[in-house]
């Protein structure tokens, strides 16, 4: 049984092996017909293509002929309109075509050309009849220089009578540039004919195998072995009659296809050969290639066959196998990779992201803290310190904030605030932070805002300074000392009326970047590494924030940049416009209908008449210190006096301070002259000016700045701080509050805040001690009760509980305020399920505590 199962398999073996030798052999013999097939039908191609050839050069030479006749045509029309038309001929300089011109009158039997010598038409002969454009064409001959030319004649016509014939002379070599320069990868020989003489005039450069030239058409084909009588006698009668001719013949040794193509009627050919090895050249490696392929085929075919019995099912049970162990390998790498991110991220972000953003506003407050100390007997620095050291901190504290919010951290989501501000403090603030790191870095850091119409906007502002200071700070750290920093906000065209339309652009003159950096310069950790960056420390967090920020408000970033030829940001928003936009009866009320701006930069000229278009104050504007005085005289003469003058500082000519004396000489009452300037306000006080101008603006323009300023120049100076105040509208003055607070220091901090705004506090140290204090007062003995949430003995949450549930008439109304470090959104949902009414994080923000405490107080009454 097992010998008839074996002969059985030996059977079926054989019949597999002739079955394949059959396919083999079927196979053979198609590929040798197909490459018979192919071969064949190649050199026809070939052929076809050799055609194709020399109808595409004939063409090409047809057209020199036929621009240069249409060129000759339009020189005759040329002469036919000139009074002197020898003049034309006889000053021609010639080109590298048109060698000689020549003009013989009709009559005369010579003329003139552009050699200054005599012409005698009768040299030339146009006997053939052949023509190019309707223009006789002459039978080559040999010129002047040794070169090849023939001569096109026009008729000079002047009102329907022929005044002279124009002979213009061209030569052969002109064909040269426009022939092939490799024909048949230069097996194929080329050669220009002249039809009539049989000379041949011209072999273009890189052409045939031989170097010498023909003389005539007889030499050609004496050397290449033409000498059949009836070849020679077919060709004869074809090249007479203007007819192509194409035939195989043994040149050299080697089986050659001639060819001799007319051109222009016949009157020139293009005559060669070309080796029929070269035809076929393209063929014959087709086949080598079928023949190769087919034979690895073969090879692999066999070794398959073999292999695939012995082999197929170890192959396939280990394939599946290692796909198995494949898959589980790489799950398990995905997801510990994945693991190792998360926790890699969540360790290192908080840390991250206060290195990048807290330094900056931190260096801010540390600066003016200690600028603070040392001006303090300056009240006029004092306040501007201070305002500055409010903003860094608000910026700081807003920072702090983000990042201390867990929930935040864990999703990777950030919401927006929205409120309203006013680019004008947004600015301000913004380079309160900055410029100090680039003043300490000597450079010029320059700021400008053009073409916004409103600068009061509703928006998010933390995020938006959060914006200006990462691209601000990246500017000062990555450009060189005494370097350029340019800040600017730029007012587009409005795509609604509700919406303004700002373009935000930080360039500097830095260090630049690579445009491989660029591809990923918004990605996270990601910084530019090279010899003159890597000294420059920071998380590479920066940017990847910031593209975050602006994406998530609707808005672009982009970044242009070029090594050591600086960097360019820009940033566009859309920010809503609140409903009340101005205050329309402020300059009313303040007396002010006319302003006179003086400013050598006629773009800051009209950027404030722009800004201050919509208060009805009239602008007026001067671009010298000279002629502001002449439009202050005219003004005063005319009985309308200027109510303010902004005056820029450094001006050619007379500077701002000079025009603010004279202004002052002749003018007798008291204008408040304010100086509009981008540069430090402490240069500006050594030169002493204070008994000139009223104050100082910083550029650029804003509309509320100026505003301010104006209340301040009408207040009375010994009462400033105090009429400040009165316009103040949240008032806590006469206010009494019970404070819960166990830490002293905070205590006395807050004791001191709410006294500045003339109220009064009783603090006890816990929420047991709260809560007794609050049972043993009177009804409405306290305004409020501000209330610490982690305190020992009682804390916040049990205490106000215990408030609610005395048996009291007030105290279930009593205003309590949550005052705690504590910040997290839980906090605040805590505080309130405990009873609270409000929740205000600690720094106190005595902006936001007066309208809570009001708003609560109010509601009381």
């Amino acid at each position: 049984m097992k010998i008839k199962q074996k002969k059985q398999k030996t059977g079926k073996g054989m019949s597999l092996i002739v079955s394949i030798v059959l396919i083999f052999c079927i196979l053979g013999a198609f590929v040798f017909y197909v490459a018979g097939r192919i071969s064949k039908e190649m050199s026809a191609a070939a052929i076809d293509n050799l055609s194709e050839s020399l109808d595409l050069i004939r063409g090409t030479m047809e057209a020199i002929l036929e621009k240069e006749a249409e060129y000759q045509k339009l020189i005759t029309k040329e002469l036919e309109l000139m009074d002197a038309p020898e003049k034309l001929v006889q000053f021609y300089d010639g080109s590298e075509t048109m060698v000689k011109l020549s003009l013989v009158p009709e009559g005369a039997s010579q003329g003139i050309t552009n050699k200054g010598e005599a012409f005698d038409p009768e040299e030339l002969d146009f006997s053939a009849g052949r023509m190019v454009e309707d223009l006789p064409i002459s039978e080559s001959y040999i010129n002047y220089m040794g070169a090849w030319a023939y001569t096109l004649k026009s008729p000079v016509v002047l009102k329907n009578q022929q005044t002279a014939t124009l002979y213009i002379e061209y030569i052969y070599e002109s064909f040269d540039k426009a022939l092939p320069n490799r024909f048949y990868n230069s097996s194929a020989s080329l050669y220009i004919l002249d039809a009539e003489s049989e000379r041949l005039v011209l072999k273009p450069k890189g052409m045939g195998e031989r170097e010498a030239g023909h003389v005539n058409l007889e030499d050609f084909y004496r050397a290449n072995q033409i000498l059949e009588a009836d070849v020679k006698e077919e060709i004869t009668k074809n090249v007479k009659a203007g007819k192509n001719v194409m035939f195989y013949h043994d040149i050299q040794g080697k089986r050659s296809l001639v060819y001799m193509w007319a051109v222009n009627d016949g009157s020139i050919y293009l005559i060669g050969y070309v080796p029929v090895e070269s035809i076929q050249r393209e063929g014959s490696a087709v086949n080598q290639n079928i023949f190769i392929v087919v034979l690895v085929m073969l090879i692999a075919f066999c070794i398959c066959c073999a292999l695939y019995f012995f082999t197929q099912r170890q192959r396939i049970r280990a394939a599946i196998e290692r796909e198995k162990e494949r898959e589980l390998h790489n799950r398990q790498l995905a997801e510990a990779l994945q693991a190792a991110q998360v926790a890699s991220k969540s360790k290192t972000m908080f840390l991250s992201n206060m290195s990048h953003d807290i330094r900056t506003p931190m260096n801010a407050i540390v600066g003016f803290a200690v600028l603070l100390a040392k001006d303090a007997d300056y009240p006029e620095k004092v306040r501007e310190y201070t305002r500055k050291i409010t903003a860094s901190s608000q910026h700081l504290l807003s920072l702090i904030n983000d990042v201390l919010d867990v929930s935040k951290i864990e999703s990777g989501k950030v919401a927006l605030t929205i409120g309203e501000f006013t680019l004008s403090n947004m600015v301000s603030s913004v380079d309160a932070i900055i410029r100090p790191a680039a003043k300490a870095k000597r450079q010029n850091f320059e700021v400008t805002v053009t073409g916004i119409k409103n600068e009061r906007l509703v928006g998010d502002e933390t995020r938006i300074n959060q914006i200006l200071i990462n691209l601000l700070s990246n500017a000062v750290k990555y450009t060189q000392e005494e370097g350029n920093i340019w800040f600017r906000i730029i007012g587009l065209e409005q795509r609604s009326s509700q919406y303004e339309h700002i373009r935000i652009e930080v360039e500097d003159d830095g260090y630049g970047m690579t445009p491989e950096y660029l591809e990923t310069i918004f990605d996270a950790f990601t910084r530019a590494e090279n010899s003159t960056t890597n000294k420059v420390q920071g998380t590479g967090l920066g940017m990847a924030i910031t593209k975050n920020i602006v994406e998530l408000m609707g808005g672009t970033i982009t970044v242009v940049s070029e090594i050591d030829k600086g960097s360019l940001f820009t940033v566009e928003l859309e920010l809503r416009i609140p409903e009340e936009q101005v205050d329309r009866n402020f300059w009313k009320e303040q007396g002010v209908s006319r302003i006179l701006v003086v400013d050598d930069e006629e773009d800051i000229c009209r950027n404030v008449q722009s800004l201050m278009e919509d208060t009805g104050v009239r602008t007026d504007t001067a671009l010298s210190g000279e002629e502001g005085i002449r439009q202050v005289c005219r003004a005063g003469d005319q009985d309308e006096p200027y109510h303010v003058i902004l005056l820029d500082w450094k001006m050619p000519g007379m500077d701002g301070i000079e025009t603010a004396r004279r202004i002052r000489a002749v003018v007798e009452t008291h204008v408040p002259i304010l100086f509009l300037t981008a540069y430090d306000w402490e240069e500006l006080e050594k030169e002493d000016v204070q008994a000139e101008i009223d104050g100082f603006l910083a550029k650029p323009f804003f509309v509320s700045a100026l505003k301010e300023k104006i209340l301040e120049v009408h207040a009375v100076f010994d009462d400033r701080d105090q009429a400040v105040d009165n316009l103040e509208t949240d008032s806590l003055e006469g206010c009494h509050f019970l404070v819960a607070e166990d830490n002293e220091i905070n205590a006395e901090i807050l004791m001191q805040l709410l006294e500045m705004e003339g109220a009064d506090c009783e603090v006890t140290g816990d929420g047991q001690a709260a809560l007794e204090r609050f049972q043993n007062a009177a009804v409405g003995e306290f305004d409020a009760i501000l209330m610490d949430v982690q305190m020992p003995v009682m804390n916040g949450y049990e205490a106000t509980r215990a408030i609610r549930g005395l048996k009291r008439e007030d105290a279930a109304n009593v205003p309590i305020i949550a005052m705690t470090a504590n910040a997290f959104a839980e906090d605040v949902k805590d505080a309130v399920d405990a009873g609270m009414n409000a929740h205000i994080a600690k720094p106190v923000d005595m902006g936001l505590f007066k309208k809570t405490v009001h708003q609560y107080i109010k509601r009381k009454e």
